[in-house]
C-alpha cells in the first residue's frame, strides 16, 4: 500500500482541525466554557485528544478560532445569499445583521468569546480570524471606502461594541436599536439587509425617512 501524498495528508489535517472547531462551538453553546473540557471537544470531534494540543496552544485559543470560524461562515453565507448582489450598501447591511444575529442566536458562545478577548492574551491572529478580516475588509471596500486600513478597524470596533451591548447582563440593548444606530452611522436604509421581524414593516425605532428623493 503506497503512502499517502502530501496533499492528502494536508486535507486530512484540515478536516481534523475543522471538526475540532465545530465541536468547540457546539459544546460551549450547550454547556458553557468552564463545563467544556478539551477531552470533551476531542470526543465530540472523534479525534485523538493529543490532536487538540497539536493544533491549538490552549482552550482559550481554540475557542477564539472556533468563534472566528463561525463568524466567517455566517458572514460569508449572508453576503452570498440570494439574491446575490455586488451593491456595497446592501452587503454592509447584511454584514451588520449577520454579526448582530450571532449575538442573539449564540449568547453564551459570543459572551464567552468577548470575555476572552478582554483578557491579557487578547486577540488571536489565527487563520479563521484572518479570513473573517479579509471578508470585512472587502465589504468596507465595496461600500466605497477610500481608506480600508482605517475604516475596517472602525467597523470592527463598532460591531464588537454592538455585540457587547446585546450581551451585557442585566441591561442588554435591543438589537433593533443598535442596528438603527449602525445604519444611521453608515447612511444605510432600514430596508437593506435583513430587518428584525418586529420592525420589518414599521421601520426602525425612531427612524426618520430619507427626504433626499422627495
Amino acid at each position: 500500500m503506497s503512502p499517502r501524498s502530501a496533499s492528502v495528508n494536508e486535507e486530512l489535517r484540515r478536516r481534523s482541525r475543522e471538526r475540532l472547531l465545530q465541536a468547540t462551538v457546539e459544546l460551549v453553546d450547550e454547556r458553557g466554557y468552564e463545563a467544556t473540557t478539551l477531552g470533551d471537544i476531542a470526543d465530540r470531534a472523534g479525534s485523538a485528544r493529543g490532536l487538540v494540543s497539536y493544533y491549538f496552544p490552549g482552550k482559550r485559543q481554540l475557542l477564539q478560532s472556533a468563534v472566528h470560524r463561525l463568524m466567517h461562515r455566517t458572514l460569508e453565507a449572508a453576503l452570498e445569499r440570494e439574491p446575490h448582489t455586488e451593491d456595497g450598501r446592501e452587503r454592509l447591511a447584511r454584514a451588520i445583521d449577520a454579526i448582530l444575529g450571532l449575538a442573539v442566536d449564540h449568547p453564551v458562545l459570543m459572551r464567552t468569546h468577548m470575555a476572552g478577548i478582554l483578557q491579557a492574551d487578547g486577540f488571536v491572529q489565527c487563520p479563521e480570524q484572518q479570513r473573517l478580516a479579509a471578508l470585512l475588509k472587502d465589504t468596507v471596500r465595496r461600500y466605497g471606502s477610500r481608506d480600508v486600513d482605517t475604516d475596517y478597524p472602525l467597523l470592527r470596533a463598532l460591531l464588537m461594541g454592538a455585540v457587547f451591548a446585546v450581551l451585557l447582563p442585566g441591561v442588554p440593548m435591543p438589537r433593533a436599536r443598535l442596528r438603527a444606530e449602525l445604519f444611521q452611522r453608515y447612511g444605510l436604509e432600514w430596508e437593506l439587509g435583513t430587518p428584525p421581524d418586529d420592525f420589518a414593516s414599521g421601520g426602525a425605532p425612531g427612524h426618520i425617512p430619507d427626504q433626499s428623493s422627495k
